[in-house]
């Protein structure tokens, strides 16, 4: 297979093409049938399903059969705190959110500020520890029930986690770490560790009711070869192989793939100004032509349009809009500048909300904490 894209945990290069992700991960594609199960237990599927922005999956029919039995699963997902939270890292969160209403699920929400301070030479604990807790508003923000929510930094949860990731960490060779992420000899073996840290998640509900606890992990596709390695030592440590549904990467507003952190003016974060986002919507890279008067005679082109994807992936919820969005763009009946103010008033209508919610999240932050 032509390797040209690369997806790993910590690096994301090139146009995915997610097909292919599936053939080179191993994953299953999520098909009609299995929309249709979530459709009956959950009374709806979320536009995330709908649009088929979660697309993959691992064990996601068994996770449904045992919540059927009545053995209802935990929802486990994280975060890397390596700056602030930015909209990529909000829709697979928004999608738990949803999963959590609907399964009346308990999540549990790790923290990795030990990885990003091993993966980024600049960082120190301390800054990591900082973004931690400044994300950790973000995630309440979104409404998660706190009697239902526990949210951790592995530095400071450390003792209820060690245990288990020692168990998978005397399950993996380095050959396999190696093969499995491209670790070579210069890199530092807190990384080559990590992996066996975000495993332990995975199977602490278990050691904790004494029983085998479904576990579902909502996340990016990127984040599935830790997994992998999860999923392997599980059978022999007693535990179940968490379940996973896998979403594809937010998109870039500078077009060509996947936002970056690196590049500010890619993406928008919950601290962005209203303004200050709607300024990176007007810069916003479209699909339309270089004339107005080209545009009502050709049509744009939605399928490289980022203002067109920022509303199919989160903005526009309503399936029927967001198919006239599309006829009217191709159609030429709707120019860029148009577009562009439409997503804008939304997205400032988010900010505006979502950093009263983040305010207010202050207040209640320790109820949604948990440490040992």
């Amino acid at each position: 297979m032509p390797e040209d894209f690369v997806v790993t945990p910590w690096e994301v290069v090139g146009e995915v093409d997610y097909d292919r992700l599936i053939e080179k991960f191993g994953t299953s594609r999520i098909d009609d049938a299995l929309l249709e199960r979530f459709r009956k237990l959950a009374g709806e599927l979320h536009l995330m399903l709908r649009r088929r922005i979660f697309y993959s999956h691992r064990s996601l029919n068994w996770v449904l059969t045992e919540y059927e039995r009545g053995n209802p699963f935990v929802l486990y997902t994280g975060r890397g705190p390596s700056g602030h939270t930015h909209l990529g890292h909000l829709m697979p969160w928004i999608f738990t959110r949803w999963l959590q209403e609907k399964f009346n699920a308990k999540l549990l929400f790790q923290l990795t500020d030990d990885e990003k301070f091993l993966f980024k030479p600049e960082l120190t604990l301390e800054d990591t520890r900082r973004f931690a807790y400044e994300n950790a508003l973000d995630v309440i923000a979104l409404g998660f029930d706190a009697k239902k929510t526990e949210i951790f930094l592995n530095t400071e949860y450390i003792k209820s986690q060690y245990r288990l990731a020692l168990k998978v960490a005397k399950r993996t060779t380095f050959s396999t770490a190696k093969a499995v992420f491209g670790f070579k000899n210069e890199t530092n073996i807190g990384l080559i560790f990590f992996t066996s840290m975000q495993s332990a998640p995975c199977f602490l509900e278990s050691e904790r009711q004494g029983k085998a606890v479904p576990v579902l992990i909502p996340c990016a596709i990127d984040q599935d070869p830790h997994f992998r390695i999860t999923r392997d030592a599980a059978p022999h440590l007693g535990y179940p192989k968490p379940a996973l549904i896998h979403c594809k990467f937010f998109p870039s507003l500078l077009g060509g793939g996947k936002m970056s952190a690196s590049k500010p003016e890619s993406t928008i974060y919950t601290t962005d100004s209203p303004s200050g986002a709607r300024r990176k919507i007007m810069d916003a890279f479209t699909g339309g032509r270089e004339t107005a008067r080209l545009q009502r005679k050709l049509g744009g082109n939605p399928s490289v349009c980022s203002v067109y994807q920022y509303l199919y992936y989160i903005f526009e919820d309503e399936d029927e809009k967001i198919k006239q969005r599309h006829r009217a763009c191709t159609g030429g009946e709707l120019l860029c500048g148009e577009c562009k103010q439409y997503l804008a008033e939304k997205v400032e209508r988010f900010l505006i909300e979502h950093q009263k919610r983040r305010e207010k999240a202050r207040d209640v932050l320790e109820d949604y904490m948990v440490r040992d």
